[in-house]
């Protein structure tokens, strides 16, 4: 009995010497950006494709914007207060010239916010991770942020007024329970801070800091989208150090992703995924990217847009597949309403995407760049640049089976898996789809998602035809885009 316990005290010796030499060997990341840009981004980002963004906040509650601008920025653009300023005319004209952005905040109630009902649509949708605005540049918190109110010197969140309720801790509860991802964006500056008018280092030393230590120890985010970093350097914001406590001793720190908007030197140079916002997003998957935008022209609510000025299911399939193509991330926002409802145009819209998910998020879900991230058909290619901030994106332009006025089209996107290539039409194919610059093998299988027979197929040189069968209306296996599911296969390079 003693040599056994001898022996079981021994390996429990040795279990704590190895446990503490894997501590001591774990990776530290230095307060610099050559150190910081050494961590990996975590492998469930780059599985996850799609998210969905959600800006909530005072802000919608007047919910309205300038056509085709941000509804968000409602305060900051109504504070001129011009005659040729038309926000401060509709300010004006709706509230009065003596009602102020802080009489909002008793409006925000919240009254109809079903936190369990969200993570349900947003379930529905296929989405993997959820991104609410913690708080935006008005500096209003949906958490119970002692830092707000001490700062603004009144009531600031969510808990302290209007709807009094913690709103950001609700729905991450709720999310968390349908099993995706849940973390927050969250804005450095804050327009009118008393701080930040005064003393900008005062403002990040005892407010900013503080507040965005409190909010990630709390809540615990999978993702990090920071913004509102234009006006100063990374190194005056201190991101170094605070990534460092993020990567390092944070709660979060093997899991959380982070965006690089971290300081006016930081975008598309330093952080975990480089982002664009109503634009293209990016070539390819040199490093992970991310597109985001609305469905309308807001990222807010914005009551005076209309049908028309909402993109349609159909053209956020071929978007999600196109971004997705190229190795990026679709991050999708909605904008609720100031009482907490979620628009239903905006429902229908996540709702028919988790439809087409459902039959094709094989070809979405855990994918990596083919190589090419499409087949042209013949014709003079259109150009397509690339950039942060709203870069033209004419995709419904650039898709089709034939060329258009002698310009080439996409005539499907690729995604891999493996030795899998996934090839994604938007459109039924007639009778026989050709796959250019494709080696198969005599493994090699072909199926339509969706459709539970295989297809047969012939080899054309480096092509590979496939019969495609005729299905009626009612046979299709969804609507929109369809995936063809090559396996033991490999893409080709296609030069133009």
């Amino acid at each position: 009995m003693k040599n056994k316990v001898l022996t079981i005290a021994k390996r429990g010796l040795i279990c704590a010497i190895l446990m503490s030499l894997t501590a001591a060997n774990a990776q530290q990341f230095e307060p610099k950006w050559e150190s910081l840009d050494k961590r990996k981004t975590p492998d469930w980002y780059l599985d996850a494709k799609f998210g969905i963004f959600i800006h909530w906040g005072l802000f919608s509650v007047p919910s309205w914007g300038v056509p085709k601008n941000y509804s968000e920025w409602y305060w900051n653009n109504m504070a001129n207060k011009k005659d040729d300023n038309p926000w401060w005319q509709h300010h004006k004209k709706i509230y009065g010239e003596n009602f102020e952005y802080q009489d909002f905040a008793p409006m925000f109630k919240a009254e109809y916010f079903n936190p369990d009902q969200w993570a349900d649509l947003f379930y529905r949708s296929g989405a993997k991770y959820i991104v609410p605005t913690s708080k935006h540049h008005e500096g209003f918190c949906i958490w119970d942020s002692k830092e707000a109110d001490k700062t603004w010197g009144r009531p600031w969140n969510a808990v302290s007024t209007g709807p009094k309720r913690n709103l950001l801790g609700e729905l991450g509860d709720a999310v968390r329970k349908r099993g995706l991802k849940f973390g927050f964006y969250y804005s450095l500056y804050e327009w009118f801070n008393p701080l930040w008018k005064t003393d900008r280092q005062r403002y990040i030393d005892e407010h900013m800091i503080p507040q965005f230590k409190d909010v990630v120890t709390r809540y615990k985010p999978s993702i990090i989208f920071s913004d509102g970093e234009w006006d100063l350097p990374s190194s005056v914001w201190k991101s170094e150090q605070i990534l460092a406590w993020l990567f390092n001793e944070s709660p979060v720190k093997d899991e959380v992703v982070i965006n690089d908007r971290w300081g006016k030197d930081t975008r598309h140079k330093h952080g975990g995924y480089y982002t664009t916002e109503y634009g293209a997003g990016l070539k390819d998957d040199s490093h992970p990217w991310e597109e985001s935008r609305g469905m309308g022209y807001s990222y807010g609510f914005n009551r005076i847009e209309n049908i028309d000025d909402y993109k349609t299911a159909r053209e956020l399939i071929f978007i999600l597949c196109d971004l997705v193509s190229r190795g990026g991330n679709f991050l999708l926002n909605i904008g609720p309403t100031g009482d907490g409802r979620i628009p239903v145009i905006m429902q229908d819209r996540l709702i028919q995407m988790g439809n087409w998910l459902k039959v094709n998020g094989e070809a979405i879900y855990g994918t990596r760049y083919a190589g090419r991230d499409c087949q042209w058909s013949e014709g003079k290619r259109p150009a397509q640049e690339y950039g942060e901030f709203k870069v033209k994106y004419d995709l419904m332009e650039t898709i089709g089976i034939e060329p258009k006025n002698g310009r080439a089209v996409k005539q499907m996107f690729f995604t891999k898996k493996g030795d899998t290539i996934y090839a994604i039409t938007p459109y039924f194919p007639p009778q026989k789809l050709t796959i250019k610059k494709i080696k198969t093998t005599t493994e090699t299988d072909v199926t339509l998602l969706g459709y539970n027979q295989k297809l047969k197929y012939s080899a054309k040189g480096d092509d590979i035809e496939i019969e495609v069968p005729w299905l009626s209306g009612d046979k299709l296996p969804c609507l929109y885009a369809y995936t063809f599911k090559i396996t033991k296969a490999v893409l080709l390079p296609e030069k133009e």
